[in-house]
């Protein structure tokens, strides 16, 4: 997984959570496994949990490419992936200690739906993390 593409190429990414949300506002991209925060993300966009891949409650829908990380989000218009629960979404987030990066809001914009799932170890790797 390239995660390149949504990390800046100069500049800190914020590891964050409910308590620490509104601090580190000046950092663009920001990353958390606060379930609540990926949940009202998801619920602003409309978006649903989601797999591609063969899980507890189904078989695989799609031929994914994602590095193993397995969960993402279907968009409205955009559901090409077979719809999950979130308890089964954050059980496979939590068991693969995957973390969520995505762009904050800016305000008077369009909300962004650009994000990844990113293992940890991974994040620890690429990422200048506050």
């Amino acid at each position: 997984m390239d995660v390149r593409n949504l990390l800046p190429d100069a500049g800190p990414v914020a590891l964050i959570d409910a308590a620490t949300e509104h601090q580190f506002t000046d950092i663009p991209v920001v990353a958390t496994q606060d379930h609540e925060l990926i949940r009202q993300w998801a619920v602003r966009r409309h978006a649903e949990p989601a797999t591609g891949e063969a899980t507890e409650s189904g078989p695989s829908s799609t031929i994914v490419n994602d590095d193993g990380t397995g969960i993402r989000f279907n968009f409205p218009g955009v559901g090409r992936f077979r719809p999950i629960e979130w308890d089964e979404w954050f059980r496979h987030f939590d068991a693969y200690a995957l973390v969520f990066v995505y762009e904050r809001d800016v305000p008077n914009h369009s909300l962004s739906a650009r994000y990844r799932m990113v293992p940890m170890d991974t994040l620890k790797r690429v990422a200048d993390l506050r």
